[in-house]
C-alpha cells in the first residue's frame, strides 16, 4: 500500500479535523472492546446490495484489525427461495416458517453453506481480511433437534431446527489465530441430520456460548419503533415486556426480540438490532456516540 497521501484532502483543514475528530471519538470504544467478541447476524438489504455488502466486509475486518473478534452469522431465505424457484420446488410456509423436506433441505446446504458462505468469505478476504465458512455440521459445531411449534405439537416443519448445544472449540481456535468464523445457520443431530435453523436463534446462540460482550442484530428496520414510528432504544426485558403487552411489538420482530432477551438473560451485556440497509452500520454503532438502533440490556447495564 502506498504511503502517499491524498495532500488535497489534507489541505482542506476543515476535513482533517473533523477526520481527527472522528478517531478520537472512537478511541474509548476501541479500547473498550479490545480483546472482546462481537458475534453479528448479517441479513437482509446489506446481504444483497453489492456496496452495502463491501462495507459491511471493511466493517468486520477493521473490528478485526483494532483487537475485536468478531463471528458472523449469515442468513439467506431469499437466496434460498429464488434456488427453490428455479428447481421448480414449491415452498409452504406455516407460521411464517419455511417447511423443510428433504428436498428443500438439500437446497438449504447448497445455498448457505455454499454459495452464500463463500461469497461473503471471499469478500471479506479480498479487503484485507481472514476469513474461513463453517457450517454447523464443521467440527459438530451446532447440535440441532427438531423444532416443533408451540401449542401445535403434531405439525410437522420438517428439517428445521432449534439449538440443542454449541461447541465453540473450533470457533476460539480460528479466533486465537486471526480468522473470522463465518457460519452458516445449518445443525446437525447425533445421528447426522442436517436442520435449518433461524439466523437469528442460531447468533443468539452463538453470542452466549462465547460469553460475547455484543450481539449485534442487522435487519432491514431502523430497530425497534414505538406507536408514533420514533425509534426506542435502551430497552430492558421489563420495558419489552410493556411494549408486547400493549400491542407496539408484534409479528415478525417477535422473535427477534425473544432472540436478544435470550442473550442478554445469559450473560451477553448487550443486543442491538440495527438496520443494516445503512452503510457502514456495524463501525456507526460500535464507535460512535450516538450509536444505531434499539439497545437491549439487562437491568445492571
Amino acid at each position: 500500500m502506498s504511503d502517499v497521501k491524498d495532500t488535497n484532502a489534507l489541505a482542506d483543514g476543515r476535513s482533517a479535523a473533523e477526520t481527527a475528530q472522528v478517531l478520537n471519538e472512537a478511541l474509548p470504544y476501541l479500547q473498550r472492546y479490545t480483546g472482546q467478541t462481537v458475534v453479528i447476524k448479517y441479513g437482509g438489504n446489506a446481504m444483497t446490495d453489492e456496496k452495502l455488502q463491501r462495507s459491511f466486509a471493511q466493517n468486520v475486518v477493521m473490528m478485526k484489525q483494532v483487537g475485536i473478534n468478531p463471528v458472523v452469522v449469515h442468513g439467506g431465505g431469499p437466496q434460498i427461495g429464488q434456488m427453490l424457484n428455479r428447481l421448480a420446488i414449491e415452498s409452504q410456509f406455516i407460521d411464517g416458517m419455511r417447511v423443510t423436506d428433504a428436498a428443500t433441505m438439500e437446497v438449504v446446504e447448497m445455498v448457505l453453506g455454499g454459495l452464500v458462505n463463500k461469497n461473503i468469505v471471499s469478500l471479506l478476504n479480498q479487503v484485507g481480511g481472514r476469513a474461513i465458512g463453517l457450517t454447523g455440521k464443521d467440527a459438530s459445531l451446532i447440535e440441532a433437534t427438531p423444532m416443533h411449534l408451540p401449542g401445535k405439537p403434531e405439525v410437522s416443519l420438517g428439517y428445521v431446527g432449534e439449538v440443542v448445544n454449541i461447541r465453540t472449540g473450533v470457533l476460539n481456535r480460528l479466533m486465537d489465530n486471526d480468522i473470522i468464523p463465518v457460519i452458516a445457520p445449518i445443525g446437525t443431530d447425533k445421528q447426522g441430520a442436517s436442520y435449518n435453523i433461524n439466523a437469528d436463534l442460531v447468533a443468539s446462540s452463538i453470542a452466549i456460548a462465547l460469553n460475547a460482550s455484543r450481539l449485534l442484530l442487522l435487519t432491514n428496520t431502523p430497530g425497534i419503533l414505538d406507536s408514533q414510528g420514533e425509534l426506542l432504544t435502551g430497552l430492558t426485558p421489563s420495558a419489552i415486556a410493556a411494549l408486547i403487552n400493549d400491542g407496539t411489538l408484534h409479528g415478525g420482530m417477535l422473535p427477534k426480540v425473544q432472540c436478544a432477551l435470550d442473550a442478554v438473560a445469559a450473560g451477553v451485556r448487550s443486543v442491538v438490532i440495527i438496520d443494516g440497509r445503512v452503510e457502514h452500520a456495524v463501525l456507526l454503532e460500535l464507535f460512535t456516540d450516538q450509536g444505531m438502533g434499539t439497545l437491549i440490556h439487562d437491568n445492571q447495564i
